[in-house]
């Protein structure tokens, strides 16, 4: 039997491209598909997390939202890897400020991910892990930035299950050269290591805790044009 339509995703075997963007907040999935797909079409709006298909510069691509966290991103990734033949998932999201070297609006590519999820135990390792990104996608995005005249920062990400965090971690990890916190990449990139796939998070960096620095939410929502350019550019 089938595992198509999956209990998550109810678009139907083909509908999805090879290559999928996938922000964490589903009107953004459908920004990126009005302002720069053609012939998109809605593939998936189970829950209300949006999936398109349409075509960038004569390229199929997909796009389609993560929601928030860890446990969200792993079933969809999951899903997408595993039952609908997705080989390249590109997170497109935002982050905060971890390395006060950043400034608000630049783009993060993660290199790898530091995490204090428990995720990666799923798979009977026993000590800590920090995933990596496919060499393959990030090379691309750094050619991709260049050309469009916002090179991407490579280095750490951090993974964290809590948004609102009190063991008070980023001076620790700012040490050690981690840029920025994010809440989905660590899965991600577990997900698509056990598959075989390619994953890559492109964060546009949206807060700094320190300073008080942030963009609202319509800023986050519609202004990221840079970052959604570059991915789709390597879809």
């Amino acid at each position: 039997m089938s595992p198509i339509p999956t209990p998550h995703i109810t678009a139907k075997e083909g509908d999805f491209a090879r290559t999928v963007l996938m922000p964490g907040d589903p009107l953004r999935s459908k920004f990126i598909a009005e302002h720069f797909l053609t012939n998109a079409r809605l593939v998936n709006n189970t829950r209300g997390v949006q999936g398109y298909t349409g075509e960038y510069n004569g390229k199929l691509v997909s796009v389609m939202a993560s929601g928030m966290g860890m446990p969200s991103i792993g079933i969809y990734s999951y899903e997408l890897f595993n039952f609908y033949g997705v080989e390249n998932i590109i997170r497109i999201g935002s982050a905060g400020i971890i390395s006060q070297k950043l400034k608000l609006r630049d783009i993060v590519a993660g290199l790898s991910c530091y995490t204090n999820s428990n995720f990666g135990r799923q798979y009977g390792f026993d000590g800590n892990v920090a995933p990596c990104c496919s060499y393959k996608l990030l090379s691309a995005a750094m050619e991709a930035g260049r050309r469009i005249g916002q090179e991407p920062i490579p280095g750490a990400l951090y993974s964290s299950d809590i948004f609102y965090d009190e063991a008070g971690n980023a001076g620790k990890l700012e040490k050690l050269g981690v840029l920025a916190v994010e809440m989905e990449g660590a899965a991600l990139y577990l997900n698509a290591a056990r598959a075989g796939k390619n994953a890559l998070c492109l964060c546009t960096i949206s807060d700094n805790p320190v300073t008080g620095e942030e963009l609202n939410a319509e800023e986050r929502q519609n202004t990221f044009t840079t970052m959604m350019k570059i991915a789709l550019e390597i879809a």
